[in-house]
């Protein structure tokens, strides 16, 4: 159990992607906060165990199971598929025909993602250059011309280098949660940094971060 007596940092868990891409260049907005504690960004692509205490605060992208845990539904984060100028060579986004291009996707280090059940539904499999578990691989690759990949749209919006290759039918979004064991709900450097994660999420997918 934690204490209320002194500075105990903060422990959040969340993706490669979360912590690195949406959290962190969003610490400004908390330390404006005066917080008089540490924060851990803990990169895990494991779900840890918040009633174990792995983490005081996590963000998954499925919805987990736990009388015990306190769960918010984050705004969604929508997909789309984009690649390099250099890779298009010219060639306008609208003309793309992504069954004859390379595409880098998602592998399933997180199980069964709806967009990857989507991308068989539109025959897009046989066409798959490359899967990763990791977001910024995925958007590495894209800008170095390896391929058109798979990317959140408020993130890949952010590189200069992407342009958006649009599709017939968008791809279903993520949805992630923001989860707190009960015990700590109220604890206010907990709230602090709950309700950080809740406006940081938000001003993400409103296109203010």
């Amino acid at each position: 159990m934690r204490s209320e007596g002194g500075n105990l940092p903060v422990r959040l868990s969340a993706t490669e992607f979360v912590i690195s891409d949406v959290l962190a260049p969003a610490l400004p907005a908390l330390w404006t906060q005066g917080v008089d504690f540490p924060v851990h960004l803990q990169s895990q692509a494991d779900v840890v165990s918040l009633a174990g205490r792995d983490a005081d605060i996590a963000v998954r992208m499925s919805r987990p199971e736990g009388a015990s845990l306190i769960m918010r539904k984050l705004p969604p984060l929508h997909l789309g598929f984009f690649a390099a100028r250099a890779y298009l060579d010219k060639r306008q986004p609208s003309d793309i025909d992504l069954v004859r291009e390379r595409l880098i996707i998602y592998d399933d280090s997180y199980g069964r993602l709806p967009e990857l059940i989507w991308m068989e539904e539109m025959g897009l499999r046989t066409s798959v250059a490359l899967r990763t578990g990791s977001t910024r691989a995925l958007m590495t690759a894209a800008i170095s011309g390896a391929g058109i990949a798979l990317l959140p749209v408020a993130i890949a919006q952010r590189e200069q280098e992407l342009v958006q290759v649009p599709t017939t039918h968008a791809p279903p979004p993520r949805n992630p949660w923001l989860i707190v064991h009960r015990d700590l709900q109220h604890q206010p450097s907990i709230r602090v940094v709950h309700n950080w994660v809740l406006s940081t999420f938000a001003a993400l997918v409103s296109g203010g971060n």
